[in-house]
């Protein structure tokens, strides 16, 4: 099976950008509500795929993603999604021994912005960066799952 280990933090302040080696956009829709799974469809760039992860909270999960032509993920984006796509820019910056990736939303989640790290393992350690605020890896709000159905914009906080 394949797992992801992932800690979700929201970013406090900019400062992070300098450090940005590189960026990609990103769209991506969700096939179904509700259910032991999430099923998302997502274009990156130029590349397309079909991403199965179970609907749990927290940082362990099953996670399973494949590659897909292009046309039938903007197929499906267009046509099949049961919420609005969820837009955003994806940046990747290093900070000690791991490589975060920051994704700036846009749209009606905007201006949200959150910072990911995925381990190896539950215990093993990583440095936090000063740009990193609120550990929200526990808070099923801020998975793009629910940003899909409930954005940021609405929310009451």
């Amino acid at each position: 099976m394949a797992t992801e280990i992932e800690h979700k933090f929201l970013v406090t302040g900019d400062s992070w950008r300098v450090d940005a080696h590189a960026s990609q956009d990103f769209e991506q829709g969700y096939l179904c509500g509700d259910g032991p799974a999430s099923v998302r469809v997502r274009v990156e760039g130029s590349r397309a795929n079909m991403n199965v992860k179970a609907a749990v909270v927290g940082s362990v999960r099953a996670e399973y993603e494949y590659p897909i032509p292009i046309e039938d993920a903007r197929e499906m984006l267009a046509s099949l999604c049961v919420a609005p796509p969820v837009i955003k820019t994806r940046y990747w910056v290093a900070y000690g021994e791991h490589t975060w990736e920051i994704d700036e939303f846009a749209g009606d989640n905007a201006p949200l912005v959150i910072a990911e790290i995925e381990l190896d393992s539950v215990d093993e350690p990583f440095q936090r960066p000063p740009w990193l605020g609120e550990d929200v890896t526990d808070d099923a709000r801020y998975y793009n799952h629910a940003l899909a159905f409930t954005p940021y914009a609405g929310w009451s906080c």
